[in-house]
């Protein structure tokens, strides 16, 4: 595991994943948002036995139909990304990560594909409770699949349920419930799942306001607005509140990742120690070349306190010094454990375990990336070298989060007034309403873009925090090789992407049409058969 992979790769590596995973994530919060959304509405039409009501949920359903097909294509490539280019990930961690993402295909992914297709066809062929019954199942098998994913994730972030084992240098899966109930998973899950129906609902606010504006489906797009708004309201809320809570199990898991959300290079001092809205993090020097702040509410916002000051970044490399040193240590008794089998030399490595991954951190910093060659007299070099490698990306975590958090607000201001304007029956009356609504569709999709990248970049520099560093964690290829697989997937996806937008622009043009149980799910049977042919090209490169 010492030997350093050429960080061309790695950064190739990366920078894949990453395209593939945000082209991804483009189609993910919609799928959550819109099941729950159409449940909630064929729900109203059982209930009340308006029509309107089943025609708003054959609509939004077949644009859901386009949304979800196309979603599954470019989410099964992903998994191969595992094997291919993060080889040494998938063998240090494979056990962890596997056994959520293998429940997910068995458990949740089939569950919800299954019932797609009997909500689609099963109008004409189910009783209401019946046909509500299996909507609510397809809504409960995504987010589902949302689960068990950000279990895994959740995994990454802190690696509770497993063990390292010294025998075969990688992690041991042993405890299924505290895997599943890991409290990062859980934070996650639900933050990502309510900010899912955020984006639906503003989805949905977004095209009624359009079919206003035009003066057409004036009933069908009045009733879907405002179901949409109220929605958007207590989902925005609830994604603020959930949020907020996985910000505090990031402050006491993952300090880092807080200092650089937070852009604290220096320790706080409360109470006034100010929350920033603006600055220009500099990772080269260390600092801020200027702060625009809020005093006094950073401290309750982080730490829920006014007295607990906020450990900066400066603080933190410091306190890495030490976990290094015995990271180090940990390593060089690993190594000689493998070659020798001792007990010694086991005992040795348990007392410095914990700190593992500071070790495995160093080797770009040893000389010839060995660092059981380090002298004493080398010693406080390649800790000095190692330290500031803890943080992450210090400019792209705050500004992704504070992206993410402006957007959140921005949409509670648009549903919170589209919801009193639409409960008043004023929508035709305020058409600038409209136009903010239909022009702020894309607004929730960047969120849950930059809340990834927040949630990844502030990981940084570990694939598996504290004791998998990410430059470990990738295969062996050529430049070549990522080169080309890079453009390939670039080229699919944005395919991908081109085959989503014509679809959901002709079928939204197109609006709420009489039902027919096969012309219904024609999007779905286009989406489904072009996902399928470019899924297969993606996974043959």
């Amino acid at each position: 595991m010492e030997q350093l992979i050429n960080p061309t790769v790695v950064d190739l590596s990366r920078f894949q994943f990453a395209l593939t995973a945000l082209y991804h994530f483009m189609f993910v919060p919609l799928t959550l948002g819109l099941t729950f959304f159409l449940a909630a509405i064929e729900t109203a039409y059982v209930v009340t036995g308006k029509q309107i009501y089943k025609e708003m949920t054959q609509f939004w359903g077949k644009l859901f139909g386009i949304n979800f097909a196309i979603g599954v294509a470019t989410g099964l490539t992903m998994e191969f990304e595992f094997g291919t280019n993060w080889s040494m990930y998938s063998h240090f961690f494979g056990d962890m990560f596997g056994t959520p993402l293998a429940i997910e295909g068995l458990m949740a992914f089939f569950m919800e594909s299954t019932f797609v297709g009997i909500m689609f066809f099963g109008w004409d062929r189910l009783s209401k409770p019946a046909h509500l019954a299996v909507t609510y199942i397809v809504a409960l098998g995504s987010n589902l699949s949302a689960l068990w994913i950000l279990v895994a994730n959740g995994a990454m972030n802190v690696p509770d349920g497993g063990h390292f084992d010294p025998d075969t240098v990688r992690m041991v899966f042993d405890d299924i419930v505290a895997l599943i109930f890991n409290p990062d998973a859980q934070a996650k899950f639900v933050h990502t799942s309510t900010a899912g129906f955020m984006t639906g609902a503003m989805f949905v606010m977004g095209i009624s306001s359009f079919y206003l504006l035009r003066r057409e489906h004036r009933q069908f797009a009045a009733h879907s607005f405002r179901m949409a708004a109220v929605f958007g309201v207590c989902a925005t809320l609830a994604a603020m509140t959930l949020g907020d809570n996985l910000g505090r199990l990031d402050y006491e898991h993952q300090p880092t990742k807080i200092a650089a959300m937070e852009g604290i290079w220096d320790t706080t001092k409360p109470p006034y120690a100010p929350w920033l809205l603006a600055a220009l993090p500099n990772d080269a020097k260390q600092e801020n070349a200027f702060e625009i702040g809020i005093p006094y509410i950073l401290t309750p916002i982080v730490a829920h306190s006014f007295t607990t000051p906020i450990i900066g970044m400066h603080e933190l490399e410091a306190a890495a010094g030490p976990r290094i040193e015995s990271g180090i240590a940990a390593v060089t008794a690993l190594r000689r454990y493998e070659q020798s089998h001792q007990q010694a030399d086991l005992e040795q490595f348990k007392a410095h375990e914990k700190d593992l991954g500071y070790g495995f951190l160093a080797i770009q910093h040893a000389p010839n990336q060995d660092v059981t060659a380090i002298t004493p007299d080398q010693m406080p070099n390649v800790v000095k070298q190692t330290e500031p490698d803890i943080l992450p990306n210090v400019f792209v975590t705050f500004w992704a989060f504070r992206i993410m958090v402006f957007i959140g607000c921005w949409s509670l201001f648009v549903f919170a007034i589209g919801a009193y304007v639409a409960l008043k029956n004023k929508l035709e009356q305020n058409r600038w309403l409209l136009t903010l609504a239909m022009w702020s569709i894309p607004l929730p999709f960047l969120a849950a873009e930059f809340g990834w990248i927040t949630a990844e970049a502030g990981r940084q520099p570990w694939t598996v925090f504290e004791y998998l560093p990410t430059f470990l964690s990738a295969s062996t290829h050529t430049v070549g090789y990522m080169v080309f697989s890079l453009i390939g997937f670039a080229l699919l996806y944005t395919t991908f992407i081109a085959a989503e937008l014509y679809l959901m622009f002709k079928f939204a043009r197109l609006g709420p049409q009489p039902h027919d149980p096969h012309g219904a799910a024609d999007a779905v049977h286009v989406s489904i058969g072009a996902a399928t042919h470019v899924s297969a090209t993606a996974t043959a490169h």
